[in-house]
């Protein structure tokens, strides 16, 4: 009887604690949106109005739910110190090739920056090197270079990984991107190489964007953190190229582009000059040093203080830029990523609500993601709280505005305890786990999570699954599909009213139920043994009990 009675005690506190759950508000989700993605916030980017009004904006609605200030000195910020480039005027571009002389118009046939510490870029005739996909890897017995010298040279180098296009997987996995097919990977290798400048080749399915998202990031100011050897870190000149422009180019050095492509899917490639192709390039760099900010709110645990659980999510987006057959100028970033902020400001209202967890909660916004996770990254070096005692880190991305789903999805193949916790929290509230449908678009190494991971913590990104209640996995992959080739980083990225965001609100359940969990036990979530950053984590085991 005993036994009988201990059971149906410990089920029915059970029920109590679910039924306890704090739920979200799909009303409060569409408003932080409609509020965030407003012409008066100008696209959110760093270092800017939009930046100041949405840091305000993102404290004030932690100081309403009753959070604590988690920042620098008792403030709700982080202070985080960018280099900002922009280029000045309009980059001169001239190619030579085939005995043939164009000029290149920056944004139409190629976009061209620079991170070099310098004030003026310029290169004269500088031949170009075909250098397959620009991959160095030891590990997997794969060396695109074999010690070509690229000094004075444009590399000339394709997007994704070699095995992207073969009919058999090969030595990167498949379809599914690592991070070598990468273009933040791209531009460090080749910088490494002694390259003095990057063209990546732009195509639309292995990019896994169209070129207008290539244009609006490669004209728009870039970041970095600030490098002692940045002349080192950074080629002179970085940036993209028109699919069509590369096959111009091979076929005035009596190549065929395809052909090409398939020798650098194996092993055997060998860089290759192209031709008598040089490219002269000049323009003008303004540098200087901003100050942006990490948004940080705190929920202290109430056993294990000094163990936590982040919820992140970027709160940038492209500020403004050229503007559409509408005349909008502004990049609201709605979906990317005023979505994920509205879910963290969400799980830190519901969090309060529910009263502290034994472990610290952290909800962060992050800057300059789309500057190449610099926000997260920033974090990692300068954590608040220790990484090693972080038990986990929860990353919100890009839901969905368009109504429920029957499943919730994860990007990318993490190899992380997190994604089993997470199919585990998603049943128990009647949805599916959808590993991520796209591992050909390399989405764990573009967003926030990776910075973390790479230093150990275990982390995912969250992002609404494909199969929705009305229509299904053909309705989903529809309008993803149209997204990320109409409005993905462009200014059709913008709240509508008609915004459906029931779905947002079930997806925000299940990740507190998540968070929930490891906040109130003791487990610690690991790495699978064949991931890159087990070792990382292992090595500051002792720290965790």
């Amino acid at each position: 009887m005993d036994r009988l009675f201990l059971g149906l005690l410990a089920w029915s506190v059970s029920v109590a604690v679910q039924a306890a759950q704090p739920a979200a508000d799909a009303v409060a989700l569409k408003q932080h949106v409609r509020v965030l993605a407003s012409d008066a916030y100008e696209g959110r980017a760093p270092a800017s109005e939009g930046e100041r009004k949405t840091v305000d904006y993102l404290a004030r609605q932690f100081a309403e739910a009753g959070l604590q200030p988690g920042g620098d000195h008792g403030g709700w910020t982080q202070a985080v110190t960018l280099v900002r480039t922009q280029v000045r005027g309009t980059p001169s571009a001239t190619l030579t090739a085939g005995g043939a002389t164009r000029a290149l118009v920056n944004g139409q046939d190629v976009t061209l920056q620079s991170l070099a510490p310098v004030a003026k870029v310029e290169l004269k005739n500088a031949p170009l090197v075909f250098v397959g996909y620009g991959v160095h890897a030891p590990e997997r017995g794969w060396d695109d270079y074999k010690g070509v010298d690229l000094r004075g040279k444009i590399a000339v180098v394709l997007i994704n990984d070699p095995d992207f296009e073969t009919p058999q997987p090969g030595k990167f996995d498949g379809k599914a991107m690592t991070y070598y097919g990468r273009w933040t990977y791209k531009y460090e290798e080749l910088a490494r190489q002694g390259a003095a400048g990057v063209l990546i080749v732009h195509e639309t399915a292995p990019a896994a964007y169209g070129w207008a998202t290539v244009q609006s990031s490669g004209t728009s100011p870039l970041f970095d953190i600030p490098r002692a050897d940045a002349a080192r870190y950074h080629t002179l000149l970085r940036g993209w190229m028109q699919g069509a422009l590369a096959q111009d180019i091979f076929k005035s050095a009596g190549l065929d582009l395809a052909a090409e492509k398939r020798k650098a899917q194996t092993p055997q490639f060998r860089p290759l000059t192209l031709g008598d192709a040089r490219l002269s390039v000049v323009f003008k760099v303004k540098r200087d040093e901003v100050v942006s900010h990490n948004v940080v709110a705190k929920l202290p645990g109430s056993e294990a203080p000094q163990e936590s659980v982040i919820y992140s999510a970027h709160w940038d987006a492209y500020g403004t830029g050229k503007p559409d057959a509408r005349g909008d100028a502004i990049r609201h970033g709605a979906v990317d990523n005023a979505t994920g902020v509205a879910a963290v400001l969400e799980l830190a209202r519901m969090a309060k609500a529910a009263g502290p967890a034994r472990r610290t909660q952290l909800f962060i916004a992050l800057t300059a993601e789309e500057k190449g996770l610099l926000g997260a990254s920033y974090y990692a070096a300068h954590p608040l709280m220790p990484l090693e005692t972080t038990a986990a880190v929860i990353n919100v991305e890009m839901f969905s505005p368009d109504g429920p789903t029957r499943d919730i999805a994860s990007w990318g193949r993490g190899r992380v305890s997190l994604e089993g916790d997470l199919a585990q929290a998603a049943k128990a509230q009647g949805k599916a786990y959808t590993p991520d449908p796209n591992l050909e678009a390399g989405f764990f190494y573009r967003a926030d999570h990776f910075a973390f991971a790479q230093k150990g913590v275990p982390a995912l990104t969250a992002g609404a699954g494909l199969d929705m209640v009305e229509g299904g996995v053909a309705r989903g992959k529809q309008l993803r599909e149209t997204y990320f080739a109409n409005c993905y980083h462009q200014p059709c990225d913008a709240f509508a009213e008609t915004w459906d965001t029931r779905g947002q609100a079930q997806d925000v359940d299940i990740l507190y139920a998540l968070g929930r969990g490891i906040a109130e036990g003791r487990q610690w979530p690991h790495w699978e043994q064949d991931s890159e950053f087990r070792a990382a984590r292992e090595a500051s085991a002792q720290r965790r009990r």
